[in-house]
């Protein structure tokens, strides 16, 4: 399946039917009178967090929803049926905006989470609704509300526990290989991987969702390269492992500019905790690994983990880092949570 993480949809609510003019006319009914039903409402367009989607692909293939017109009033005072509503079925941590792109309408963090978008229009009042004690034959009837049309925009951001940043051939995809059943791409030339990658990783009892990006270079937050639009993906990780090609003649240079990327897309990201790695350690020498770990100290002012996405070693401990940070994480949030629990006031 084609990964597809933005879209734009046109969407429209159903309009209210109108309502109906009419009199009742039967033998041996000594008074007759209006009977004009009421329209029925016309749908609306709903969004839903649906399970077991993970594109955004659908949207391809159909940009226009349209919900049904309620159907028109009838006489002997029969109302219209209400037109069906439109259902546009989401994946989890997707996020709805306005045309513009920058007002933010829903955002999905759960399945099963419903948002009505557009409510259908009203139907419109039959000749029964007018009659009165002055007015006993009222020759009127609303017409049904207009429904309301407009475009917007959807856009995907993966729910991962960690994510994979780092230069092209950082080897984050071999990582992600070697610790999870995913089976990314993985060749010997820049830009291998095109879209985002999820791998569950296991470790004895537990495990976390890794996400693996497409990798950045300098000049990304303006849009060389793949640009920074891929980076979204990775806002909501709890923690991020920087992978940094230990083949590199400068490592810190190549450091410092992901790190650069990072803080122009956005703060949340320069903020998160991180776990910095060396990578390809297998392809040093001792004095050549030494070397590249203190520059890469020097310009991270981190603890440096070495590694090999290729043999293995030292990747069982980065992942205990993230369980580490993870728990962290959570304890933190309990402790928040149960502090504003404490101090809610209740009569």
């Amino acid at each position: 399946m084609k990964f597809l993480d933005q879209a734009k949809v046109y969407i429209k609510s159903g309009s209210g039917g109108s309502g109906a003019v009419s009199f009742r006319r039967e033998k041996f009914i000594e008074f007759g009178g209006p009977d004009g039903g009421n329209g029925g409402r016309g749908g609306d367009v709903v969004a839903v967090c649906a399970d077991g989607l993970n594109t955004l692909i659908d949207f391809r293939y159909q940009q226009h929803f349209r919900a049904e017109t309620g159907v028109h009033g009838m006489g002997q005072n029969r109302t219209g049926a209400d037109g069906a509503d439109i259902v546009l079925r989401v994946p989890k941590g997707t996020q709805i905006f306005e045309e513009d792109q920058e007002t933010l309408i829903a955002d999905f963090t759960e399945v099963g989470q419903r948002v009505v978008l557009l409510k259908g229009g009203n139907g419109g009042f039959g000749n029964a609704y007018f009659k009165t004690s002055s007015n006993q034959a009222p020759r009127r009837a609303n017409p049904g509300q207009e429904g309301v049309e407009k475009g917007i925009w959807l856009r995907l951001k993966l729910i991962a526990d960690a994510g994979l940043v780092g230069q092209p051939n950082a080897g984050k995809s071999t990582f992600l290989a070697a610790v999870s059943a995913a089976k990314p791409k993985i060749a010997d030339y820049p830009f291998t991987t095109l879209h985002p990658n999820l791998g569950v990783v296991r470790l004895g009892e537990r495990e976390f969702v890794l996400a693996d990006i497409p990798g950045l270079i300098e000049g990304a937050s303006e849009g060389v390269g793949i640009g920074d639009r891929f980076l979204g993906h990775i806002e909501r990780c709890g923690v991020l492992i920087h992978l940094v090609d230990g083949t590199n003649e400068d490592v810190a240079h190549t450091y410092n500019a992901i790190r650069h990327e990072l803080a122009a897309y956005a703060d949340i990201l320069a903020d998160k905790p991180e776990i910095v790695v060396l990578n390809k350690t297998d392809a040093l020498t001792p004095d050549e690994l030494e070397d590249k770990v203190k520059a890469l100290e020097k310009a991270s002012k981190a603890e440096i983990r070495t590694i090999s996405g290729v043999t293995g070693a030292g990747v069982e401990q980065v992942l205990w880092d993230v369980f580490h940070i993870l728990d962290a994480e959570k304890a933190e949030l309990a402790e928040r949570e149960n502090q504003q629990a404490a101090t809610k006031w209740t009569p």
